[in-house]
């Protein structure tokens, strides 16, 4: 069986907080330039601004942490209930759902919604979790695609729930952007932060 050490654990828990206060500080940023938002009194007022953006990103990371170690224990509990071969395509049917309810239900029956930024992240977390599979799978094996894939759709997805029932697309944005990287970081970094079975 294979054990995160401590140590290693004390590591993706910290690069990923930096990971997620760097990428909601970019984040926060271009959509400042984008939307021409507040105007700042002095560097005081930029100062305080830029460390709320790093604040809430390290909130974020955590809440990506959260979901990835839950991630595990579900993904853990899979294999032990069904075979592998099953417990793959139960992930992938999950997968799609998930894609298809966050573009086509909320888009096409939620009538309080337009639909086009609902399309533009589903296909934004399809096109990264493509990416991400793809890089998983030249890292370890080819068995890793569907896990991943599931991983950054399906549990991104649960994750963003919170903040997609708010409807505002900058707000979406700030949060989406450095939970995607995280997680992406994350499924990345697991099999190289794993302890080798000892012989």
């Amino acid at each position: 069986m294979e054990w995160l050490s401590i140590r290693k654990w004390y590591h993706l828990f910290w690069t990923t907080l930096l990971i997620g206060a760097a990428s909601a500080g970019l984040a926060g940023l271009v959509l400042q330039a984008v939307n021409g938002g507040i105007a700042f009194k002095g560097t005081a007022d930029l100062l305080l601004y830029l460390l709320i953006l790093l604040g809430s990103g390290m909130l974020v990371s955590v809440y990506a942490q959260l979901g990835f170690f839950a991630y595990l224990i579900l993904n853990y509990m899979g294999n032990g209930v069904f075979s592998r071969k099953v417990w793959q395509y139960i992930q992938l049917v999950l997968a799609v759902l998930a894609l298809l309810e966050l573009v086509f239900l909320r888009t096409f029956v939620g009538a309080e919604r337009t639909g086009g930024s609902d399309l533009f992240l589903g296909v934004g977390i399809l096109l990264t979790a493509v990416i991400v599979s793809y890089f998983k799978v030249q890292s370890t094996k080819a068995a890793a695609a569907i896990p991943t894939f599931f991983f950054m759709t399906a549990i991104t997805i649960v994750e963003t729930i919170g903040v997609l029932q708010i409807g505002v697309d900058s707000a979406t944005v700030f949060i989406v952007v450095p939970l995607i990287a995280c997680n992406a970081f994350q499924i990345l970094r697991l099999h190289r932060i794993l302890k080798p079975q000892s012989s």
